[in-house]
């Protein structure tokens, strides 16, 4: 069967409209408990949050969920999403839930399931709990009276991960002297990201560390890092990290306050760690969408960049396949599989100020590893999602793309894809001539929207 529940991230969309009500979480609960319930033992969850009022709503409702199926519940409060891998796995609990939507706006909200392994499931898990509560039940019975689970805080879940983040920075170097600021989206990190950078030793310029239930996301974080950006400059401060809703990415500026994407860091990373041993299958793993200036750097230094469709989700299924270590997304999400089983904006910012600390140059020129290629992305907006591919198979779609194909050449790349969660066609191209992309791009757009007209 195909999925409809689950999304290329977990579970996600509007507070209290379906698929995130009570009800339907609820039965996502004890679907995945019947899946998860094998033998005797005393079976656990650990279930996290960001800083959304909704949160409340679901944590409860994923309690009731769990512990009718007589497993015990955690509840870790808000932590990142990589907290929530990491003390699944930690605990040798059964199963790990994250209540968050991101980098979306404060009405949004999801669910991301973790299995016994810290990674996020798979899509045949994903489908097999789907068939489960499309069955009508959870295949499996509730649990006696004197078997309901229990529930319980874990009141130094914080610490944990703090000390667990530190200890992946290199022992013998500290951040004295650096002054960073930090905007925490005022979400799930607005306790532990300042924590752990004052703790290694660094000033901490804390910003957007207030949330109230309504303004994670707004106007700050990964997505809108402009003050950030500003505090940098304002402040005098050596790096910023703006880190999203549930922390799973970052965007950093350099001293300048210029904004350095996830293809510099990943680029940075894999040079220092190819260096110095650490660089696994000698490869990094990236998506269609990072700059064609990052692969060409990476084989300039004997590197091979490996592609794959959007999403961190791909990125560590083709990561754990092949045995590499490196990987992410343009976008902020970097994998570092050596540390953490999902993107962690807070241990990529760490691995980049050890570099810092390392080299002793300013964050300039440090993070200015490669020089992108121009690069163009525009979206297309249809009426229905059901029309992108009838769209794109249309003869004068297919001629506009194969005269954009043959206008780049060589010398650039052509991507055309439809949106996972939108009735969108995007289109991006790149390369060497800044105008020759704008003009690629401006005939395949104009070609589509002839088309679905």
């Amino acid at each position: 069967m195909t999925r409809s529940l689950f999304g290329t991230d977990g579970i996600r969309g509007t507070a209290n409209v379906e698929p995130i009500t009570a009800e339907t979480v609820l039965a996502v609960a004890k679907a995945a408990a019947a899946q998860f319930r094998r033998g005797d033992h005393r079976h656990v969850v650990v279930i996290g949050k960001d800083t959304r009022l909704s949160g409340y709503m679901l944590e409860f409702a994923l309690t009731a969920g769990f512990t009718s199926m007589g497993m015990e519940v955690v509840l870790l409060g808000p932590l990142p999403t990589p907290a929530v891998g990491m003390l699944t796995r930690s605990m040798r609990a059964d199963l790990g839930v994250m209540i968050s939507a991101s980098h979306n706006p404060y009405q949004d909200n999801g669910i991301k399931l973790f299995g016994p392994d810290g990674f996020k499931l798979s899509d045949e898990v994903e489908r097999a709990i789907e068939a489960r509560i499309a069955e009508g039940g959870t295949a499996a019975p509730l649990a006696p009276p004197d078997k309901l689970g229990r529930t319980q805080r874990m009141e130094d879940a914080l610490g944990r991960y703090i000390e667990f983040v530190k200890n992946t920075f290199p022992r013998p170097l500290r951040l004295d002297g650096l002054k960073i600021v930090v905007d925490c989206a005022n979400g799930a990190a607005y306790r532990v990201a300042p924590k752990v950078l004052y703790e290694l030793g660094a000033e901490v310029i804390p910003i957007a560390v207030s949330p109230d239930g309504f303004n994670i996301n707004r106007n700050c974080g990964a997505t809108v890092p402009s003050n950030m950006q500003e505090a940098v400059v304002a402040h005098g401060a050596h790096l910023g990290m703006a880190l999203d809703g549930d922390a799973d990415r970052v965007i950093l500026a350099d001293e300048q306050g210029r904004v350095v994407d996830g293809d510099q860091v990943m680029a940075l990373v894999a040079r220092s760690w190819n260096q110095s041993g650490l660089l696994d299958k000698n490869g990094v793993v990236a998506t269609v969408m990072s700059n064609l200036g990052l692969e060409r750097y990476l084989d300039s230094i004997g590197i091979e960049l490996i592609r794959t469709p959007v999403g961190d989700r791909s990125v560590v299924e083709r990561m754990r396949s092949d045995g590499y270590n490196v990987g992410g997304e343009q976008s902020g999400h970097i994998v570092l599989s050596r540390y953490t089983t999902t993107g962690d904006g807070l241990i990529a910012g760490l691995q980049v100020l050890a570099a810092l600390v390392q080299d002793g140059r300013p964050a300039s020129e440090v993070l200015q590893v490669f020089e992108p290629l121009p690069q163009l992305l525009r979206n297309v907006r249809l009426q229905v999602s059901s029309s992108l591919d009838q769209v794109l198979s249309l003869d004068m779609v297919q001629h506009a793309i194969q005269n954009g194909e043959r206008t780049l050449g060589e010398s650039g790349r052509l991507l055309i894809r439809k949106s996972g969660t939108e009735p969108l066609i995007r289109v991006m191209a790149e390369g060497e001539d800044e105008t020759l992309i704008d003009r690629v791009v401006g005939d395949i757009v104009s070609t589509i929207q002839e088309a679905a007209a």
